[in-house]
């Protein structure tokens, strides 16, 4: 990961240019094949030109987006690529499911098919994205379940509450883990405070961006946050 401020990316070669020097000193190839570049740009003037990049004298190729650990990361930092692959990789597995239903299997067996499958593909590092996810990305993913439950005849957690509940569930781990590197981020209210009337959604709000926040900087390499004195 480079910076390139104020159109200049000088700083930015030079990083690749160090990263390809160490790995060189370590003995280690880099695999120019697989090594893809992205450039996020949140200024709004015109777009801009930047040098292409060269690791041993060979072009890397330049993408809109990319995937990293199971997520697709794009350059616009939206989600809809993501979504639209996983609602397409589980709308295929909806047809196993009518298959096992027409087999006319125990719904306790669909259930369990649908939470090994669909369900993990729908909500594969969901405290990561869906946070920031369109209307419109969620109502797809969204109706994906409700086909399988048409399908199933039962009821099935939504979208939302598993994301809620996962974020929760990250959220404690990291109280609990005082050699946590980002359990400083963390700090408990004071008595009183949490009945001053701000409503319980927002302090869920919080702990869902944080621990998207720091999903986020883990996959990225961004340093964690630290607060001088």
């Amino acid at each position: 990961m480079g910076l390139i401020s104020d159109n200049d990316e000088r700083a930015y070669l030079e990083e690749i240019i160090h990263l390809e020097n160490w790995c060189q000193e370590n003995n280690l190839l880099l695999n120019v094949s697989k090594t893809k570049e992205l450039i996020v740009d949140c200024s709004k003037k015109q777009e801009r030109h930047y040098q292409p990049v060269r690791i041993s004298g060979t072009m890397v190729e330049r993408v809109d987006s990319f995937r990293y650990l199971g997520v697709h990361i794009s350059q616009d930092l939206s989600w809809s690529c993501h979504t639209n692959s996983l609602a397409k990789k589980a709308r295929q597995c909806l047809y196993h499911l009518r298959c096992l239903r027409d087999f006319r299997l125990p719904s306790k067996v669909l259930w369990n098919f649908y939470t090994c499958t669909i369900e993990s593909i729908l909500t594969g590092n969901i405290t990561v994205w869906f946070g920031n996810s369109t209307k419109q990305d969620r109502q797809a993913l969204q109706r994906v379940v409700r086909s399988a439950e048409r399908i199933t005849h039962t009821e099935l957690p939504d979208l939302q509450t598993i994301y809620y509940k996962r974020c929760q569930t990250k959220a404690r781990r990291i109280v609990k883990d005082p050699t946590h590197p980002n359990n400083r981020l963390f700090s408990l209210l004071k008595p009183g405070y949490y009945a001053s009337g701000v409503p319980n959604d927002w302090y869920v709000d919080v702990v869902v961006f944080t621990v998207a926040f720091l999903w986020f900087s883990f996959a990225c390499g961004i340093p964690s946050v630290s607060r001088g004195d």
